[in-house]
């Protein structure tokens, strides 16, 4: 038997597991870039309008920090700068992907059972790889047709496709080896996603400048400053490509190093002590769940302080570009209010930290099932501690981790903004607002994981995050595919109220409300009736 016997068996079983997600997740992103085709040629319909966005948003010290540099003027330049964030999307999802099935498995003992098997001790490892690389794969090659359908050039597109799957591939390997070195999948992913964040903070680094700024030889030292320097639409730079590859296959080498090396279910890295003796707070599950739950926490709000920041900063470029191209701002007052392009880009911008939100708010719902699968939660209820009590020490998060998201990010992009326009006392308030403003379809997404969870605890996840996958899809990008509006009317962000700049309708974030307590009454009630680990 060698290191890979056995790993056939696990790609199915892995297939079998993620036949919805997986799919669902590789065709939403697909979805998006080719979705800016259509939108993109009807704002700058002659090359002269594309040649005025090159020459403003190509410029943009924030947008090249955003999204990266432009390599051209045409149709296929604007789509791949637009999508300059994607593969730090797609490195995302793929680092949790391998995560999930390597290190999570060893952390619940599902892969101990499975070594007793016919399986060599590569084989979760090299299965959890591959299924990831081939669905960046499928990725590049739905991107490369779709495009290349389009009309645009077939190079290009092909470039394009391995850009986006260049930063799912680089960051799966590098999940396979922080899957290696600790006990913890939790440290697992933060670590992984520390890398994938500073790698990214690297690139942003390089190219706000602009091309031949002292600090552009930085993108070297990041493979998000590789992938840019493919160049899709923009003469193509093939050979950066192998930049890529040898990386992933160092990194690959050094997991399967790695993990021939430890014991199952261990790290490489020891794990650190505790105290001999338990703080008085986790004697009750509020304190239980503050320790389960604030790491996760303090990362999300790390996180909404950046993007709160660079919001605010930029409304004053979105300004700027807007004078030079009047469609750009009836774009943005389409996605967001209709009274100035100010208000309207930060009701556009809000409504993407309102779901970023909501995917914090279902990771901290999902907890509650974290942890009744692993049996731990069998232990704490049979004490005095009764099931809603310890569901609600939880649901607490959910339900006030946004709020406390949501205002930093909003307090940041206000600050950032009034400094800029030298009266933040008139702008934090209104920025401030529009965050808040989320809450309610915030609050009813994690409504629909805690549904799920009480009423059909088997699609938990995979339900919790393809609703807000479905919000996303039609939120961000709903008009511009010309969906019908009760199809709009589908995602509860279509119904905030589009702060700053239209007034406040209660009605709607009433019902948001009440459709949010029904959903969650359901949840618990059928939570405290069902048995636990069910299915």
């Amino acid at each position: 038997m060698t290191a890979l016997t056995g790993t056939g068996g696990l790609i199915r079983l892995i297939l079998r597991r993620d036949r919805v997600l997986l799919p669902a997740w590789v065709v939403w992103i697909a979805v998006v870039p080719l979705g800016f085709v259509g939108a993109t040629e009807s704002l700058y319909p002659e090359a002269a309008d594309r040649l005025q966005y090159a020459l403003t948003t190509g410029t943009n010290p924030t947008f090249l920090a955003l999204y990266g540099p432009m390599y051209g003027t045409d149709l296929g330049s604007i789509i791949a700068q637009r999508s300059g964030f994607i593969p730090v999307v797609v490195g995302l999802i793929s680092a949790l992907t391998v995560v999930r099935h390597t290190r999570t498995e060893e952390e619940a003992g599902r892969r101990e059972l499975l070594g007793a098997t016919v399986t060599g001790r590569g084989a979760a490892l090299a299965a959890a790889l591959i299924v990831t690389f081939a669905a960046n794969l499928v990725l590049a090659a739905l991107l490369t047709a779709g495009l290349a359908g389009q009309g645009l050039p077939v190079a290009g597109s092909l470039a394009f496709g391995l850009q986006m799957a260049a930063g799912g591939c680089v960051f799966a390997a590098v999940a396979g080896v922080t899957a290696q070195l600790s006990e913890s999948a939790g440290t697992a992913r933060g670590t992984a996603l520390a890398a994938l964040g500073g790698a990214f903070a690297v690139r942003m680094a390089a190219d706000v400048g602009g091309a031949g700024n002292s600090l552009s030889w930085l993108g070297w030292l990041s493979p998000f400053g590789w992938i840019n320097r493919i160049r899709a639409y923009g003469g193509e730079r093939w050979w950066t490509l192998a930049l890529v590859v040898a990386l992933v296959a160092v990194l690959v080498a050094a997991a399967g190093r790695l993990s021939a090396r430890r014991d199952v279910g261990a790290g490489v890295l020891p794990p650190r002590l505790g105290r001999a003796g338990a703080a008085a707070r986790l004697s009750g599950p509020l304190g239980l769940a503050w320790r389960l739950q604030s790491r996760l926490l303090y990362g999300w709000l790390a996180g909404f302080l950046a993007l709160g920041i660079v919001y605010g900063a930029v409304a004053g470029g979105v300004r700027e570009m807007v004078e030079d191209n009047p469609d750009l701002g009836e774009v943005f007052a389409r996605l967001g209010g209709k009274s100035g392009i100010t208000d309207a880009y930060f009701a556009s911008v809000m409504g993407m930290l309102g779901l970023f939100a909501a995917a914090y708010a279902v990771s901290a719902t999902l907890r509650l099932r974290t942890e009744e699968a692993g049996q731990r939660a069998e232990a704490l209820l049979a004490t005095a501690t009764g099931r809603l009590r310890w569901a609600s020490s939880h649901l607490l998060f959910s339900l006030l981790g946004p709020v406390a998201a949501l205002t930093v990010a909003g307090l940041a992009a206000g600050t950032a903004h009034g400094i800029d326009t030298g009266d933040p006392g008139r702008e934090v308030p209104r920025v401030l607002g529009a965050a808040l403003a989320q809450l309610p379809a915030v609050w009813l997404v994690a409504a629909i994981a805690l549904a799920l969870f009480g009423l059909v605890p088997g699609l938990t996840a995979g339900g919790s995050w393809t609703a807000v996958a479905a919000c996303a899809m039609v939120t961000l990008f709903g008009a511009a595919l010309g969906l019908e509006q009760w199809a709009l009317d589908v995602s509860p962000f279509t119904h905030i109220p589009k702060l700053p700049g239209e007034s406040f309708a209660a009605a709607p974030v009433l019902w948001l409300v009440a459709v949010t307590a029904v959903l969650a009454a359901a949840g618990l009630a059928g939570f405290r009736r069902r048995d636990l680990a069910a299915h």
